[in-house]
């Protein structure tokens, strides 16, 4: 694993979250204010004329301790916002495997590799020692089912996952060198849910035809197996990763088992008591078969392993989402 190893556990009274008005990056400021952390998060969507935006930062909007900086990571200043802080959770990005195939890929590039070098350089020259990067399982590409270690030879399958893959590099280059204060871990999640997920997402979609009766579409046969995992499990991995006593690293970040996309549509069913009914459309490309995250080098490092199922955390998600301010998601 490359970088400087850090010899003490970085503690942490002051961090800076970029994509703070996003689904993982709101649940994680407020975890982080309801710690005692104080927070400056970094959004490009402005939570007055955004709505999404401004539901993700309801709960930490006027928190103590927080500041909302809108601005956009390409152009902003950043050494003003990072010095001082003991971490940076970068987890700024645009998501999507579908949408990255298209002509949208010069905003995968500019936000996902060219923002996150500015970062950086921007923790390197303020001497921040911890960047938390949020990575994908996406680098993977298609597997044989069996648990992807962060060893494995990455196989990205999408220019999404390219984009990914390039930017916890980016991180780890940065680290490694001599002159560089700052220390990364990069985390690979595997396919995170719950309440606030965005609306294109599986498990959002499922829910939803469940409770309105629309059909769901869905993208081959149902037989694409994920590790689940649920948006707290995956705040509390990202939390862990700032205080890690090592060197910099890659770490899955996993459910702990999987399921097929049919497995979610009969969870959902069984959660709701009504039938789903399906459209059947043509697997999408870059869709891979199968995902699972070897779990070993999160527990060891981080002292982390998941909590909420996939069935448990499917209900805390239709809970959610059954309330009128629940249906508001990005």
């Amino acid at each position: 694993m490359p970088g400087q190893p850090v010899s003490t556990t970085v503690c942490l009274r002051r961090a800076v979250v970029t994509g703070a008005a996003g689904f993982i990056g709101s649940r994680l400021t407020l975890a982080l204010l309801r710690s005692g952390v104080r927070v400056v998060g970094v959004d490009r969507r402005d939570p007055a004329d955004d709505p999404v935006a401004a539901c993700h930062l309801a709960a930490v909007a006027d928190a103590p301790g927080y500041r909302h900086l809108h601005a956009d990571l390409l152009t902003c200043a950043l050494d003003a916002p990072l010095r001082g802080a003991d971490a940076v959770f970068h987890l700024a990005a645009v998501p999507g495997v579908r949408p990255s195939w298209g002509p949208r890929f010069a905003e995968y590039v500019h936000c996902n590799v060219l923002a996150t070098q500015r970062v950086m350089e921007a923790a390197a020259r303020t001497g921040v020692p911890r960047v938390v990067v949020a990575s994908s399982s996406s680098v993977y590409g298609a597997t044989d089912g069996t648990p992807s270690s962060e060893r494995d030879l990455p196989r990205p399958a999408s220019p999404y996952a390219v984009t990914k893959l390039a930017e916890e590099q980016l991180c780890l280059a940065h680290a490694a060198r001599a002159d560089c204060p700052t220390s990364v871990v990069a985390l690979r999640y595997f396919t995170v849910y719950g309440p606030g997920q965005r609306a294109d997402m599986f498990v959002h979609r499922a829910l939803r035809a469940a409770l309105t009766g629309e059909p769901l579409r869905l993208y081959g046969d149902g037989g694409q197996r994920r590790d689940f995992t649920y948006v707290d499990d995956a705040v509390a991995a990202t939390v862990a990763a700032a205080s890690a006593p090592r060197c910099s690293a890659v770490v899955n970040v996993g459910g702990g088992t999987d399921a097929s996309l049919r497995d979610v549509v009969h969870i959902a069913e069984g959660l709701t008591g009504r039938t789903v009914r399906l459209l059947h459309d043509a697997p999408r490309p870059g869709d891979v078969p199968a995902t699972r995250a070897d779990p070993a080098r999160a527990y060891r490092l981080l002292g982390w392993r998941p909590r909420i199922g996939l069935r448990s955390g499917m209900l805390r998600q239709l809970r959610a989402l059954s309330r009128p301010e629940g249906r508001v998601t990005a």
